[in-house]
């Protein structure tokens, strides 16, 4: 039989396993998972409405906030509704095209988170290191330029590691795809071809554009280190510490899933799948309803624009009677 490629039907459609449960907790996991995405959409929903309602919140921070509520929000949509569905369906099957949409679409969003939590730590460590100078550097302009910038290049250098995948064959009566949708490690194991110069175009391009931006922000934060320990008193330097203490939390649970999922060894496909499977659950599920939390939390511009929005609502619901 021949190799199937990317553009035919019908058959070579991708078989998912999806996230194995027993039967009897299936239920409970996939309201749970209903739960996560509507959590997922609504808070940061509710943190991109308040940041364009309220002008208080019209900064560069809040800014690049919002651009990571979006992707965020993208990214969990791109994913969790289809792996919903599968999970009620009889057979869970994607075409080729929308497989294909669906792999290049997730590495070009996380692509574009790397490089926009870099920009979030330009922007703490300018706020930190050059407080008088800060508002005539970070314009809205040219944080404008920064989120696009950020979302240019995820979606560019994107492009080799999904091209390359495209032209893989998969044969008819290739195994499954043992994932709840189509990631780049999980469809390259179900080619019939030799994958390695695949494998290592995922190491040679996944490296700089996880670790650039990482090495960027752990240079920002030094710097921020630096000049905080400059500042006269402790309460001076916990009230600037205090304003990264949100971004370097977001940044944690970011490039600790990411390594897991994308950078352990290539012999980790002998990792158990199910293994795998959980940390794609965190990186797709928890890490994007976690991160409205982090940034709301314990922030009382936020808090003070989330009354203010109320008090509003309630003052309307006043006129209306």
């Amino acid at each position: 039989m021949g190799a199937a490629n990317w553009n035919e039907t019908g058959t070579s459609d991708f078989v998912l396993l999806g996230l194995w449960t027993p039967p009897p907790l299936r239920p409970l996991l996939w309201a749970a998972l209903l739960a996560a995405y509507l959590a997922t959409v609504l808070g940061n929903g509710a943190l991109l409405g308040l940041i364009a309602l309220d002008q208080r919140l019209h900064r560069p921070m809040y800014r690049l906030l919002a651009h990571l509520a979006l992707l965020d929000t993208a990214y969990v949509s791109t994913t969790l509704p289809q792996a919903l569905v599968h999970m009620v369906a009889r057979r869970a099957t994607l075409s080729p095209a929308r497989c294909g949409a669906q792999l290049y679409v997730g590495i070009s969003l996380g692509s574009c988170e790397t490089i926009l939590l870099a920009a979030m730590a330009l922007d703490r460590c300018l706020a930190v290191c050059q407080p008088l100078r800060y508002s005539a550097i970070m314009t809205p302009p040219r944080c404008a330029a920064l989120a696009a910038t950020a979302w240019a290049l995820g979606f560019l250098l994107s492009v080799p590691n999904a091209a390359a995948a495209l032209r893989l064959p998969f044969c008819p009566g290739r195994p499954p795809v043992d994932h709840f949708f189509c990631e780049l490690p999980a469809v390259l194991r179900t080619a019939c071809a030799d994958t390695t110069a695949n494998h290592m175009l995922v190491y040679g391009l996944g490296t700089p554009i996880l670790f650039v931006p990482l090495a960027f922000i752990l240079a920002s934060y030094a710097l921020i280190l630096v000049a905080v320990g400059q500042l006269p008193s402790a309460n001076s330097r916990f009230k600037a510490l205090s304003t990264c203490s949100s971004h370097l939390a977001v940044v944690g649970l970011f490039y600790g899933t990411v390594t897991a999922m994308y950078l352990s060894p290539r012999g980790s496909s002998a990792l158990p799948a199910k293994r795998h499977k959980l940390v794609a659950v965190f990186y797709l599920v928890i890490t994007p309803v976690l991160n409205p939390l982090i940034y709301s939390l314990r922030n009382r511009e936020v808090h003070a624009a989330a009354r203010y929005a109320l008090a509003r609502l309630r003052g309307s619901r006043a006129a209306l009677r």
